[in-house]
């Protein structure tokens, strides 16, 4: 070992190895690094394809587009200058127009992201099953026991009867059907195909407060509507999130939302987030200061809805401990 570096390995240092094309001799170099992807790809290109903020804005144009278009080709059956029982069978078309608008879309999405439809939140093997049923009930004894607490108070009085006869029948129905829509619209914009997306980029609870934020923000559009009633718009629309991560799907929560607007709006005729509706079954009222009664909110405006949240989600908890909902 004489300590010198033989000349041939000084070359190798300086000289990767190669090989020749054997038709020209022109050296090629086994180790050139593959090219790098342009930079507009990977903007747009993630792991798991198109990235989630894309496919959100994609859904929501899709979902806009159709809402236009159906709105534009039954104007004449939307219009909002109607009265009467045309303005009642007006406002069951829009809903289900609004339905189409976010459903279709997911449809799309699916057979474009190579997912099943059911994977946004509503499958169809658990339509109107057990759990829609269980969050049916809840929902409905839930604004409840917020009422009798409120009427306990001094706040709130059931009174006499608005409707008779086959009226009663007939509202009661219509108003079944038409929260129904409601519950489906409002759920599946908020917390279904949307928030699954909006999952897959931020995670489920950063996701589940974002559009629970946005859907309390919403409400501010109804009349009648305040601060803090969106507030507890926006903390139900959160418990509504536990409810789809503990159960897998949005069911229990299209159950709740149908029945707690059902008992508010038709069985106990008190303001919905600011809106009273036509054809309510009780001449009800309230009496005491607005903190306690809701005001023009109605008793999602009542700072006794908070107490309602709390215990519901400490109940839901408990009795649902599993988490069956990916993110």
């Amino acid at each position: 070992m004489s300590g010198v570096v033989p000349e041939t390995s000084l070359m190798d240092e300086l000289n990767p190895p190669s090989s020749s094309d054997p038709q020209n001799g022109t050296p090629t170099f086994s180790s050139t690094p593959p090219p790098r992807l342009p930079f507009l790809h990977d903007m747009f290109i993630g792991p798991e394809g198109l990235r989630a903020g894309w496919r959100f804005l994609l859904y929501l144009t899709m979902g806009g587009t159709i809402l236009y278009v159906l709105g534009w080709t039954l104007e004449p059956l939307l219009n909002s200058h109607v009265h009467g029982t045309a303005r009642l069978w007006a406002s069951l078309a829009e809903h289900l127009v609004l339905v189409t608008g976010v459903v279709v879309p997911a449809f799309i999405m699916g057979r474009i992201e190579r997912r099943p439809f059911d994977a946004y939140g509503l499958p169809r093997r658990n339509a109107f099953e057990k759990l829609f049923w269980v969050g049916a009930v809840w929902g409905l004894v839930s604004i409840t026991i917020l009422l009798v607490v409120m009427r306990g108070a001094g706040a709130f009085y059931f009174g006499g009867l608005a409707l008779h006869g086959t009226r009663v029948v007939k509202f009661a129905l219509y108003w079944g059907v038409f929260f129904l829509l409601v519950g489906f619209f409002e759920e599946f914009l908020f917390r279904g195909y949307t928030l699954f997306t909006v999952t897959t980029g931020i995670g489920f609870w950063p996701a589940a407060i974002l559009l629970s934020a946005g859907f309390g923000g919403v409400h501010l559009h109804n009349a009648g509507e305040n601060w803090l009633g969106v507030l507890a718009a926006g903390l139900i629309g959160f418990f509504f999130c536990l409810t789809l991560r503990r159960t897998g799907n949005l069911w229990f929560a299209v159950g709740f939302h149908a029945a707690w607007d059902w008992g508010e709006s038709f069985l106990y005729s008190v303001p919905d987030s600011g809106e009273m509706v036509t054809g309510h079954l009780l001449k009800s009222s309230f009496r005491g200061p607005t903190w306690l009664t809701g005001g023009s909110v109605g008793p999602e405006g009542s700072v006794l809805v908070f107490i309602l949240i709390a215990l519901l989600w400490v109940a839901f908890n408990r009795l649902y401990p599993e988490v069956k909902y990916p993110g």
